[in-house]
Order: structure tokens, then C-alpha cells, then sequence
């Protein structure tokens, strides 16, 4: 099921789609609009396989939609132009200051040679040459050539141009083990395709001349382990992918259920102040002239009294410490997902201790876990206050009126 776009991520994608057709120059065939779109498609589809935040995969988005916009004013440097605009473009719509350096740097790390430092970084660049690896590869790669002509006047014989991507092609791998997975067999088989066209081309050329693909001298029984191997690769990234979906829909329960149990607190708490407003006004005043009242008056007072309490206690905050020590992180004992476990650390030490969480994934789900195990407590804490609540409301409010109802017939 599609994620609904938040309000900034359509924001970006309207811009980026009116924006490179009428600014960036029509002789830029590869660098168009459908290049983006493609950079975009495919980093939603490796992200896909990694459970990353909400917010780590609309940065990731807005990154791919900026990530060429600078070939406005040619390649050179355009990498650093469209971190630029990006930021810009933020900026002006008051998007938080470190998302948008997630954000350059996503854009940054595309500058060939790529040095991806994040894994969001890497995805963008492996999405960035995703075509390598699909269908759309001979299509694109044509379009790279008629651009190198058009922009840069570089023009290259068959026999050229087919060194040129033989080149390109060993030179480059993808970062992502879910890249590997879903773009290298097809890689291979272009560079093998191209190694026949070399040899079409150039029949004299000896087969040691050509680039040594390992991969695709090992054998009929090699390929079917690789398959083999890539699939064990994918199914191992669903599991990590199933796992995060695991967690999202656990952790949306139990936002859910805490919000239905503060709804229903707020409920006892104003049908009770309104009943012990009218009572106090009504009753209490006839004290005098009808003593009678006052014992069943004193019992519905309790009640809703009581059931105020236990209402309160529902939805009352617990205050904790707010700081885990450097050694607590290093020894994974601490939990910095929820706010009343790092509230008194400074800055330094929580992003030090996000960031050694992040790169640990046994430490990173460890703490996922604890979260939610301690969720379920306050949960479980919650909904006992509640049932106390109601259970004193409910034979209350029948022992009240029957108390009434006594008085009456006795008086």
C-alpha cells in the first residue's frame, strides 16, 4: 500500500517536474526529467528493502529529486549547484537545518567518483546508475553518447564507445546489497554483450585484450550458486524489510492504544466534574430542608471522586532520569528511542550515541524491543487505572441511585 506524500515531498516533486524541463537545456538527452524520475523510483525501490524512518526515506526522495536540477548551468559542478538549490529551496520553507545537510550530502556524494558515507548516500548513488543493471540500459546508454556529442562535441567510433562502457562498467559496483541483488546479474549480461560486440568489432583483438569478468568465466554450475546466492540475498533483505514493517505496525498499535485510553480517561473526567458540578449546585444547597439526601449525595460525591482519581492516574506522566551515561551505550544498556531516556544528555553525546546505535543492528533492534517492551508496560499500567475507573463509575453510579431511590421510599 502507497504511503500518502507528505506536504514537502509534493512540494518537491512539483517543482522538480516544472522546473529541469523548462530550465535545464534540451540537449542534456540523459540528464532529463525521466532520469530523475527513474533516480527516484528505483531509491524508493532499494530503500524499500532497509527499514529507514519515515523522515530518512523523504530525505532520501527529496535528495533524488534535486540530485540533477544543477545542469542548469552545465555538468561542471553540478552537483554542488543542486545541493545548493536544494538547500535553498528548503531553507525558505523552514525544513529542519539537519535534514537538509542529510540531504546535501546525499546529493554531494553523487559526484564521480562516488564516496557514498551513509547508507542513504548509497542508495542515491546506485540509483543515480540504476540503468546499468535494467532493461533501460541500452536506451539510456545511447542517450549518454548523443549527449557526450551534443554538450561536450566528444565523438566516438562503435569500437570506442563500446571500450568506453566496458570501462565504465568494470569500474563500477553498486554499494547496497539490495542494489547487488536486484541490478547485478542483469549488469553482467550487458557486459557480456558488449564484450561480443567488441569482438564483432575488432575480430584481430586477442580474448586476453579484453577485461577479465570473473563472474561470468566460472561456469554454468558458478552461475546457478550466484542465483542462488542473490536470492538468499534478497530473501534475507525482505527479512530485514519485514522486521522494520514488524516494528512500524507494533509501534503504530501501541501510539493507538495509548491514544484510546487517554480519550477514555478524558471521558470519566468530564462526565464526573459535570455530575459533581450539578450535585454540589443542586443538592448540597437542600441539605437543610432535606437531610435525608445527604448520605446518598455523600456516596454519588465519592464515586465520581474516586473515579477521577483513578482517571488521573491513567494519563499521569512519569518523570525519569533523562540520561544514560557513554559506558550505558557502549555496554548497550540503554534505550535512546524514547525522549524520557535522553532529555538531560547534550547533544554530542546523544548523536554520538544515535550514531553507534545506527551502525549496530543487533543494538538498534535490541532497543527497538526494550521500547516497546516498556510501552507495554505504561499500556498495561494505563488500562488497569481504567478498568478500576470504570468498575467504581459503574456499580457507583448503581449503588448511588439505589441509595437514592431507598431515601425515598423510606422517607
Amino acid at each position: 500500500m502507497e504511503v500518502e506524500k507528505s506536504l514537502i515531498l509534493t512540494t518537491v516533486e512539483t517543482h522538480a517536474r516544472q522546473y529541469i524541463p523548462e530550465r535545464v537545456p534540451e540537449r542534456y538527452v540523459y540528464h532529463d526529467l525521466q532520469h530523475t524520475l527513474n533516480v527516484v523510483n528505483s531509491s524508493r525501490e532499494i530503500a524499500g528493502y532497509y527499514p529507514l524512518s519515515e523522515e530518512e526515506r523523504e530525505s532520501l526522495e527529496i535528495a533524488a529529486w534535486f540530485h540533477d536540477i544543477g545542469y542548469d548551468e552545465g555538468p561542471e559542478g553540478h552537483e554542488a549547484r543542486s545541493a545548493a538549490q536544494a538547500r535553498s529551496f528548503l531553507s525558505e520553507r523552514e525544513f529542519p537545518e539537519e535534514r537538509i545537510q542529510r540531504i546535501e550530502a546525499c546529493i554531494l556524494a553523487t559526484k564521480m567518483p562516488t564516496q557514498p558515507q551513509s547508507l542513504l548516500e548509497e542508495i542515491l548513488c546506485d540509483a543515480d546508475l540504476n540503468h546499468l543493471g535494467k532493461k533501460s540500459y541500452w536506451e539510456r546508454c545511447s542517450r549518454v553518447r548523443q549527449e557526450l556529442v551534443t554538450v561536450r562535441n566528444i565523438v566516438m567510433s562503435d569500437a570506442e564507445w563500446v571500450d568506453f562502457e566496458l570501462k565504465f562498467l568494470h569500474q563500477h559496483h553498486f554499494y547496497t546489497a539490495a542494489a547487488k541483488a536486484l541490478y547485478s546479474k542483469r549488469k553482467q549480461k550487458h557486459i557480456q554483450q558488449l564484450m561480443k560486440q567488441k569482438a564483432r568489432l575488432n575480430p584481430d583483438s586477442p580474448l586476453s585484450a579484453l577485461p577479465p569478468i570473473e563472474v561470468l568465466e566460472k561456469g554454468k554450475k558458478k552461475k546457478k550458486k550466484n542465483k542462488s546466492l542473490r536470492k538468499g540475498e534478497l530473501n534475507q533483505l525482505n527479512l530485514g524489510r519485514g522486521v522494520g514493517a514488524v516494528y512500524r505496525t507494533t509501534y503504530r498499535t501501541h501510539v493507538n492504544l495509548s491514544s484510546i485510553a487517554d480519550n477514555k480517561a478524558n471521558i470519566m473526567l468530564s462526565i464526573n466534574a459535570i455530575v459533581i458540578s450539578i450535585t454540589l449546585s443542586s443538592l448540597v444547597p437542600r441539605f437543610g430542608s432535606t437531610p435525608h439526601l445527604i448520605a446518598p449525595t455523600i456516596l454519588l460525591l465519592a464515586v465520581c471522586l474516586m473515579a477521577m482519581i483513578f482517571a488521573t492516574l491513567s494519563t499521569r506522566p512519569k518523570i525519569t532520569e533523562g540520561k544514560f551515561t557513554r559506558e550505558d551505550i557502549e555496554q548497550k544498556r540503554s534505550n535512546l528511542l524514547f525522549f524520557g531516556n535522553f532529555y538531560n544528555m547534550s547533544l554530542d553525546d546523544f548523536h554520538w550515541g544515535m550514531m553507534e546505535m545506527i551502525k549496530d543492528s543487533d543494538f538498534l533492534y535490541s532497543s527497538m524491543t526494550r521500547d516497546l517492551y516498556f510501552l507495554g508496560i505504561v499500556l498495561a499500567k494505563k488500562y488497569r487505572y481504567l478498568r478500576i475507573c470504570y468498575g467504581i463509575f459503574m456499580y457507583g453510579l448503581i449503588a448511588s441511585v439505589a441509595a437514592f431511590a431507598l431515601v425515598y421510599f423510606l422517607k
